[in-house]
């Protein structure tokens, strides 16, 4: 079990030159929400902001444009093809494709609030072979890989030619081992290992004390509380952590997503203790959580 100080944490992060412009700490795409759950898109984009991204643009079903755009005036939006249920069609993903070819984007966060059609399914298989860009997969992207045949999850990351981080719930992650919550339950850092080494990538495992695995290496986060225990609050992460992974972080070992994860879990976990000083964890809510990030980003120096 690897233990970060916070002489560590406050070295990954990019410093900020004064002469820099937008462009700098990069554009991050969100490919989230449905019908009823535009809000899920807007608390991920809100993340991404928060956490010192650039840019970010919110791809969604076409009738949640106007909601989300509502919500978010500093954030682009994408409006893409829906079926008659509300969530995106398969042929969104070349959209997408097109969309990057123009923009450039330097990071994605897939999943929260898209709901598990089939066709979202293809969306999100569709979104990770095609976006050659680092990638954080939560809720319903999390939901649809694991009602796909594990060889086919297996071969699409492996062979993917960007790196990934998983943000499952204890649920979701029984779900992608395809056992029994309360296993997962029972021994997270095991399942986080497990996950990693069945799928790859970053694993970033929720509930009380946090754990962030990659192969050979695990982080128990020492912040949060039962607050975050409240519907959002997974959203605001991924957009976190894909926000901080679009500024290319100070490391020199990997790929910069574990990095991004412990970093995202701390931040975040930091900012719902502060939080819970006014609010208290019964009460809390996430936007709470994104209003006490800079504090948060304070203690970190940055």
């Amino acid at each position: 079990m690897t233990d970060f100080s916070l002489a560590e944490l406050r070295r990954w992060l990019p410093a900020r030159p004064r002469d820099s412009h937008k462009g700098d700490f990069g554009h991050v795409l969100v490919v989230a929400g449905s019908r009823g759950m535009g809000g899920a898109a807007a608390l991920a984009a809100r993340g991404v902001l928060r956490s010192g991204a650039g840019l970010v643009t919110v791809a969604l079903p076409a009738s949640q444009q106007l909601i989300v755009a509502g919500l978010l005036a500093e954030a682009m939006t994408l409006p893409l093809p829906e079926g008659p249920g509300g969530a995106l069609r398969a042929d969104a993903v070349a959209a997408l494709v097109t969309a990057h070819e123009k923009r450039e984007f330097t990071a994605l966060a897939i999943g929260p609030g898209l709901g598990s059609t089939q066709e979202t399914g293809r969306v999100v298989l569709g979104a990770l072979a095609s976006l050659k860009i680092p990638a954080v997969l939560d809720a319903d992207a999390l939901n649809l890989l694991a009602l796909h045949p594990r060889p086919e999850v297996r071969i699409l990351l492996s062979t993917r030619k960007a790196p990934f981080v998983l943000t499952p719930h204890p649920g979701e992650a029984a779900r992608l081992l395809r056992e029994k919550v309360e296993k997962v339950v029972a021994d997270r850092g095991d399942a986080a290992l497990r996950l990693v080494e069945e799928l790859g990538g970053v694993c970033l495992l929720k509930g009380r004390r946090t754990i962030v695995a990659r192969a050979g290496k695990t982080w128990v986060n020492p912040t949060g509380n039962a607050g975050l225990a409240k519907g959002g609050t997974g959203d605001l992460l991924t957009g976190i952590i894909a926000g901080l992974w679009s500024q290319r972080l100070r490391v020199n070992e990997d790929d910069g997503g574990f990095e991004a994860a412990c970093l995202g879990a701390y931040l975040h976990g930091y900012a719902a203790d502060e939080a819970v000083k006014r609010w208290s964890d019964r009460c809390l809510l996430a936007s709470d959580v994104l209003e006490s990030l800079p504090a948060a980003f304070k203690k970190l120096g940055a």
